[in-house]
């Protein structure tokens, strides 16, 4: 396939736009010696190795896992291409990647989590879809069902029972890396080298095809490379196309893909009008946006030209970056007569990932004025307000649609006396189907040695069972008592005083000492009022326009009881479960983009280290600012010559733009 693909590939493969759209838009580059290895200057087709060359982790993984990955011909095909010089090769899941040696920012190890929660996702949904198409799923690994929960009152037989539900027993089986005419078409929109198309075409059953496209012709050609490697080009098409073009092209209601992946550099706004109209009915939707700082409120009037809605810096800027995500995505589905119905929206540090089935109804997609909300936020005392941003009344069978009265709160904040804030819209509605979550959840625990990051989706997915679904953002403990300035009482006193109160509770995924709760705000002050008496403040250092003393002011309603109760502490935590992200190694934070030569600065970490704490630790002698390049020599500005107090050597400067 590699062969028959590189005609169309090496035409175009020095062109500077594609080039640089790809370093723009995908964060990576392959230098002049990487695409020389890549085969990209010769249209030769690959040469059998004169030895035969070692098992790749690829061909060792597919033993006894399915026919299709495991047969003979796989073999031969993944023997004929062996590695070239340069290469190395990154294993994960079952997948074996070929990656030139000197790019270092095609693969980045933090995100496996992403993309194994992908694979469990996209698996539970093709077990739903392909089920009514009269096709049995089987996993590698996977026993017999079983429903997992954390609730000590579900019935496991029931359970199963409803699991069923009544369906016709499946005639045709589907497995991993085999072929099923019934199954699903999986489109990755920006698959850089296809890692993750390769690992669809490994580890999940009952595909149809999978398509990973890519808009630069060395990432197509790797990709080809790689499915070639990997024995999945039966499964796996290399496409060099730009996305939203091949998305456009693909509207037709018999030309639409099941299930579409985009994973983009960044911001996913520009693509995601095409996607949702290129969606099947009743598809499936992945999106992950990496732009958390727009998203969380450093920007506001820059998530509103992406998104439509406004972000506000909050303590739940979390929770906030996946309604508006939902929110974008329902407002660009309306326009086409369509809606979303979440399935799983997740939040972890520097990106998010929201799961979204898309179907098509002109009644439905009325309600979805009712489901979005803006939100008043107030920026003394934190208190939030929701604004819905229409009303539906149900009579019977009869609905009426009408504009939504508000707003609801005052000129200033009933409780500080502070102004508020004005964020969204953004999606109201739950984020998570339930009994979706349930099933992947079943599906994980039941078999963890499928991922690698099984034991942190269990804990993630155990966390999400557990949230307030009608409840839409959160607060924090340690935010309200900076709000008063007293000490912060544990997370499960803070939570069984709400319970004794009458309330409902829970935690956040997104946010590890959040408290999710129907309370309003005038009872979670109430509360902290109860609290700073048992551990009083200084009020006397109380500014009298402060939040902390208008609120210390009022005495409380209710006389608040901070005895932990049993129930206050969730079956997830008892548990001891992997909840949140564990630093996996230093500086596993987003990379640095590539530069033009293929990978990034050798020194980067060097550079960090020295400039870390540069403002705190002031230089005193003028003889260490040798050691900084002079940014007016390299502007050919300087006029100073060898009496500068930087250094001008070409070298550390070359070193310095580089970057």
């Amino acid at each position: 396939m590699l062969v028959r693909l590189f005609p169309l590939l090496i035409s175009h493969h020095l062109h500077p736009s594609c080039t640089h759209s790809a370093r723009r838009t995908f964060g990576w580059s392959l230098g002049r010696s990487a695409a020389d290895s890549l085969g990209l200057r010769s249209m030769e087709p690959l040469q059998t190795p004169a030895t035969k060359p070692p098992r790749t982790p690829a061909e060792s993984s597919a033993e006894g896992t399915s026919p299709a990955t495991a047969n003979t011909a796989g073999d031969q095909e993944k023997m004929l291409t062996g590695l070239l010089p340069g290469e190395m090769v990154v294993k994960e899941g079952k997948a074996a990647i070929c990656f030139p040696s000197a790019n270092e920012v095609f693969y980045n190890p933090v995100q496996e989590f992403n993309r194994d929660l992908t694979c469990a996702v996209i698996t539970e949904f093709a077990r739903d879809l392909l089920a009514q198409r009269g096709v049995k799923v089987v996993v590698p690994g996977e026993k017999e069902r079983v429903v997992v929960s954390l609730s000590d009152e579900t019935n496991e037989a029931d359970a199963q029972k409803e699991e069923k539900n009544g369906a016709e027993e499946p005639t045709v089986t589907a497995t991993v890396g085999e072929k099923c005419e019934r199954g699903l078409r999986v489109l990755e929109g920006l698959a850089a080298s296809g890692l993750r198309s390769v690992r669809f075409a490994l580890e999940v059953p009952g595909l149809q095809s999978v398509t990973a496209n890519d808009f630069s012709t060395k990432a197509a050609a790797l990709i080809a490379r790689n499915a070639q490697y990997n024995g999945v080009s039966h499964l796996l098409q290399a496409s060099c196309r730009d996305a939203s073009m091949l998305m456009y092209e693909m509207r037709g209601k018999k030309e639409r893909y099941d299930v579409i992946d985009l994973d983009p550099y960044g911001s996913p706004a520009s693509f995601l009008d095409a996607a949702v109209q290129a969606v099947s009915e009743g598809g499936l939707l992945c999106v992950t946006c990496t732009d958390m700082a727009v998203m969380a409120g450093n920007s506001g009037e820059t998530c509103y030209s992406k998104y439509g809605s406004i972000s506000i810096k909050s303590k739940y800027c979390h929770e906030m970056a996946l309604r508006i995500i939902l929110h974008s995505l329902d407002q660009r589905a309306g326009v086409y007569q369509r809606y979303i119905q979440p399935l799983l929206s997740v939040s972890v540090d520097f990106y998010i990932r929201v799961f979204v089935r898309v179907f098509t109804g002109q009644v439905k997609v009325k309600n979805s004025a009712s489901k979005q909300a803006l939100v008043y936020n107030c920026v003394g005392c934190g208190s939030f307000h929701l604004q819905r941003m229409g009303r539906r009344t149900i009579n019977g069978k009869h609905t009426k649609y009408s504009a939504a009265t508000g707003p609801p709160v005052g000129p200033e904040c009933e409780h500080c006396g502070q102004r508020h804030q004005l964020g969204g819209p953004m999606w109201a509605e739950p984020i998570h189907d339930l009994a979706f979550v349930q099933k992947v959840l079943s599906a994980v625990s039941g078999n963890p040695s499928r991922f690698g990051t099984s034991k942190r989706i269990e804990g993630m997915l155990s966390m999400v069972t557990e949230e307030l679904e009608d409840v839409p953002l959160y607060y924090t403990v340690d935010s309200l008592s900076s709000t008063v300035h007293c000490n912060t009482p544990s997370l499960l006193q803070f939570r069984s005083a709400l319970l004794h109160a009458g309330h409902r509770v829970s935690l956040s995924h997104a946010c590890k000492n959040a408290v999710k709760t129907d309370a309003p705000p005038a009872a979670l002050w109430d509360i902290m009022r109860c609290w700073e008496k048992a551990n009083p403040v200084k009020r006397e250092k109380l500014s009298e326009t402060s939040p902390a003393f208008k609120i210390l002011s009022t005495e409380p309603s209710l006389e608040a009881c901070f005895t932990v109760r049993e129930d206050a502490n969730p079956q997830s935590r008892k548990r001891h479960l992997t909840r949140f992200q564990e630093n996996p190694q230093a500086f596993w934070g987003p990379k640095a983009r590539a530069r033009s030569g293929g990978g990034i600065y050798s020194d980067l970490q060097d550079k960090r280290k020295k400039c870390q704490n540069k403002r705190k630790n002031q230089i005193t002698d003028s003889s260490q600012l040798k050691d900084f390049p002079c940014k007016k020599f390299r502007q050919g500005t300087c006029t100073y010559g060898d009496k500068c107090c930087y250094s001008h050597d070409p070298e550390r400067t070359k070193e310095e733009k580089m970057e």
